[in-house]
């Protein structure tokens, strides 16, 4: 869904063809958002066949391929503020693979999981310096909404959440309450 919800909201501010979509996709919402470059490509075709977008042009630049220019319908515009409903008013259930790894830990020793553990402190640390420069980066530029400073409050809060958690839990297991 949320690559249709991005794709039809995009294409409501102006027509684009799927590279310039991946282009935005990365540049601005690659923090919070995983789509990935060919569901691009299967949403513009799906969207299209389904009428939520037309194609309005076609250019083509020099030797590469051409490109297809598209344009959100009035069915589109509906879709697009149908999802954004949904998403608004559902709750999303998180599922974390690191549960099933905590599932399953006792197959390995303890020592191997600590480690485990360290390295994923490490990391959720870089990530929460990563997402503070990120943040003042983007908001620095004039074309992104002011909405952004929440979306990047809710990424720091998540891996502020990780971060917390996974140092309590290398704390029992140092202590010796989880083996």
């Amino acid at each position: 869904m949320s690559t249709r919800l991005v794709i039809l909201g995009l294409l409501r501010e102006q027509p684009l063809h799927g590279y310039e979509i991946k282009q935005i996709i990365e540049e601005h919402m690659g923090d919070w958002t995983s789509i990935a470059f060919g569901s691009i490509y299967f949403a513009l075709g799906k969207l299209s066949e389904e009428g939520m977008i037309a194609m309005v042009a076609t250019e083509k630049a020099g030797n590469r391929p051409s490109r297809s220019i598209y344009q959100v319908t009035e069915a589109g515009r509906a879709e697009f503020m149908r999802l954004l409903r949904e998403v608004w008013s559902e709750p999303e259930r998180q599922y974390f693979t690191i549960d099933v790894a905590l599932a399953f830990m006792n197959a390995l020793p303890a020592q191997e999981v600590k480690g485990y553990l360290q390295k994923r402190l490490a990391q959720l640390e870089e990530a929460q310096h990563y997402l503070a420069g990120h943040q003042q980066e983007q908001m620095s530029q004039p074309n992104v909404p002011a909405s952004a400073v929440a979306i990047f409050e809710h990424a720091r809060a998540h891996a502020g959440a990780e971060l917390a958690w996974t140092k309590e839990l290398l704390e029992k297991m140092e202590r010796g309450e989880l083996k």
